[in-house]
């Protein structure tokens, strides 16, 4: 598939695609398609964050929300909620792009390391939900207070570990 022409936007080829020419990178219907299926399903996006992620991830340049809505197919308000989410989700960072009003959006290049971020952020909400549980669980019969030991112990647990995958992934990719 040749390169979409570097005119400031992924969507550099897309309206030439309509008319029947060759999509712009990034936009690749079958792949984004499996990308909406697959990587939204294992983080438990909807579909339309998980084409967003995909044409986001391929995209060479910036793209607005306009050319997100267009190359997408959907809503405004969709196209924007899932931005959000995947901004949340460490993935994707808004940007300013020289010479155009609207804000881009692209992949971010540690957006694996974003991601991990994002999931060590919420285990730690969830260990301080668990130790505050805990302590107001004190006077629960045996079996309540097992199961928040439990709580505890699993979220202390998953912690430790996000923490430790989380340096020793950006180790590897620091060198």
């Amino acid at each position: 598939m040749p390169p979409a022409a570097d005119n400031g936007s992924a969507m550099g080829d897309e309206a030439s695609a309509m008319d029947g020419g060759a999509p712009a990178m990034g936009t690749d219907g079958p792949l984004v398609e499996d990308f909406g299926r697959r990587i939204g399903r294992a983080m438990g996006w909807p579909p339309i964050a998980g084409r967003l992620a995909g044409v986001l991830m391929l995209s060479p340049t910036p793209m607005t929300l306009s050319e997100l809505q267009t190359t997408l197919g959907a809503s405004k308000g969709s196209t924007s909620e899932m931005t959000r989410l995947l901004i949340a989700n460490g993935t994707v960072e808004r940007v300013k792009v020289p010479g155009v009003r609207q804000a881009g959006y692209v992949w971010r290049d540690d957006a694996w390391s974003g991601c991990l971020q994002h999931q060590l952020a919420q285990t730690e909400q969830l260990l301080e939900l668990a130790k505050s549980a805990q302590e107001r669980g004190v006077g629960m019969p045996e079996a309540q207070q097992a199961r928040l030991r439990d709580m505890h112990s699993y979220y202390d647990f998953m912690v430790r570990q996000l923490r430790r995958l989380l340096d020793e992934y950006r180790q590897l990719h620091a060198g």
